[in-house]
């Protein structure tokens, strides 16, 4: 069992800088997920850790150890790719086995641990099966199986799930998150998924353009984004943004979106009256845009008139793509919403959890 430490680590590929002064402490036992868009570097970030690729600047720490020099068999880590890479002629056993037969551990020890991998995956009845003759749930889990029987301090999982359909996929990453419990090992999961990233992290690092935006637990990011780029990316559908100027009025606090006017309630305008007569982001998330008929009690919230663009049925929800003015959006409703293309429709924006954003720097105004 390890921490990991990433000290101001860059990682230049001549001119491109993919990984920019990272610097993050994961603790031992932790299951920390990467997540950003395609090449935000955190593929290249786990890469340098695995010591598949040498870093340009920084220190990489695996407990109290530097391993910025020492070779990947050497760090005592074991990596599962988005391949599964399994040898088509060995069985499942063999493919299991084979880093432990060339470190020339006893037979005896490569049985136990296999076994016991095996036992903990569910896989103990294809043991003598081919890659060929496995699904690829099942040989993602062979693969998963290769990385436990060496008994690393640190897992890195490099978009383990990518290959999967979507049910296997749900299947898949509770199976690892119980694996995380039964191993209590730290474990550094790479995904574009901030599906993935959201259920099963103890806390997750957004990373965009190589730099880290925000690190913390899934809960205080959705809750509380940094800044815009954290707010967009986690959450889906994603947070509606309406660019907006915040306005002082008889004593109140107005967005004004053009299209719309809200006032902002009693008890959060402090955090804004610096900003008054400044340009902002207006943000709300799918879910605080609510059909009056359904509105729970007691939320303090404003009307905004809409005109419905399109309807998506999800059976549990409905979302709804929605025009007021200018502006384009999406609601997420209670299924028991009666909406038709082309129809005007109020709704209400809860203000409770509402975010405001500065137009210039991007940065949450709290």
């Amino acid at each position: 069992m390890a921490s990991v430490t990433y000290d101001h680590v860059t990682k230049r590929f001549g001119d491109v800088v993919a990984v920019n002064n990272l610097d993050i402490q994961i603790e031992d036992k932790e299951f920390l997920v990467l997540v950003g868009p395609s090449g935000c570097g955190k593929s290249t970030a786990l890469r340098c850790l695995a010591g598949l690729e040498d870093i340009s600047e920084g220190k990489i720490l695996i407990g109290d150890q530097v391993v910025n020099d020492v070779p990947p068999k050497d760090r005592d880590i074991a990596m599962v790719f988005q391949s599964y890479a399994l040898y088509p002629h060995m069985s499942v056993y063999d493919n299991m086995a084979f880093g432990l037969k060339l470190r020339k551990t006893p037979k005896d020890e490569i049985k136990r641990r296999v076994e016991e991998a095996a036992q903990i995956l569910g896989i103990q009845d294809l043991l003598e099966r081919k890659p060929r003759q496995l699904s690829g749930g099942q040989r993602q889990r062979v693969a998963v199986g290769r990385a436990i029987v060496r008994e690393p301090k640190v897992f890195l999982f490099d978009e383990p799930l990518s290959n999967l359909d979507a049910k296997l996929r749900v299947e898949t990453r509770a199976n690892i998150s119980k694996l995380h419990q039964q191993l209590q090992t730290t474990f550094i999961y790479v995904t574009h998924d901030q599906t993935e990233a959201m259920t099963m992290a103890s806390r997750i690092a957004v990373l965009e353009s190589g730099i880290l935006k925000q690190i913390d637990t899934p809960q205080n990011l959705y809750d509380h984004p940094d800044n815009l780029f954290v707010a967009g990316f986690i959450g889906s559908p994603a947070m509606n943004f309406f660019p907006a100027t915040l306005q002082k009025s008889d004593g109140k606090l107005i967005i004004d979106a053009d299209s719309f006017n809200l006032e902002i309630p009693e008890n959060r305008k402090e955090a804004f009256q610096d900003h008054a007569g400044k340009a902002i982001i207006f943000g709300i998330r799918p879910e605080d845009i609510i059909n009056p008929e359904f509105a729970p009690p007691g939320i303090i919230a404003q009307p905004v008139d809409t005109k419905v663009d399109i309807t998506e049925l999800m059976g549990n929800e409905i979302f709804l793509f929605l025009k007021t003015g200018e502006h384009e959006f999406v609601a997420r409703v209670d299924p028991r919403t009666r909406a038709t293309i082309g129809q005007d429709m109020q709704l209400l924006f809860n203000m409770e959890n509402m975010h405001i954003f500065d137009r210039e720097t991007e940065r949450a105004i709290r």
